[in-house]
């Protein structure tokens, strides 16, 4: 893959009713949504969900860019939550969101898409992944393989700082 050329992989089948596949520009305001149903999830106020509302906002004119990649996992032709991926570097990318519908929170829907992402990653030669969480999914980054390097501030919120995960991509 080339700086000017994007990265296509293959549609997953996960199951006859599941799928991992690149999300489509024109769902880019469904996965908006989506972010923000999740991120309510952890009991956040609608005044702190309304702070982070432009940071969780997914970018129709990104999507399928060739630095960004965005992927959903579908469920019976709903989309059940959704990934994406931005590069920042050589062999360097940012898990940019990583976002599940709140009842199938728990449910390894999460797990399923770091996998792919990972993979996606490794396919395309990158070497490491970088993560800014929330404070709520340290466990589920950590369980991943990825070890905290620090914190960030958050985009949203000036003086909230969140975790940062690093974790490496192990080619093969």
């Amino acid at each position: 893959m080339t700086a000017t050329e994007p990265f296509r992989p293959v549609r997953i089948t996960m199951s006859e009713s599941q799928l991992i596949r690149e999300a489509y520009p024109h769902e880019a305001e469904l996965l908006s949504a989506l972010a923000l149903r999740s991120k309510a999830h952890w009991g956040y106020s609608p005044d702190f969900l309304d702070s982070c509302r432009d940071e969780l906002t997914v970018e129709r004119s990104r999507i399928g860019s060739v630095d960004y990649w965005c992927f959903v996992v579908v469920e019976d032709n709903s989309i059940l939550g959704f990934y994406a991926l931005e590069s920042i570097g050589k062999d360097v990318h940012e898990l940019d969101a990583l976002f599940v519908e709140p009842a199938r929170i728990g449910t390894g829907l999460g797990r399923l898409l770091i996998q792919h992402a990972l993979q996606v990653l490794a396919d395309c030669g990158a070497v490491r992944l970088i993560i800014q969480g929330d404070a709520n999914a340290t466990e589920f980054y950590k369980a991943a393989g990825a070890r905290q390097i620090g914190t960030r501030e958050s985009g949203s919120i000036p003086g909230r700082y969140l975790p940062l995960f690093e974790l490496a991509i192990n080619r093969v």
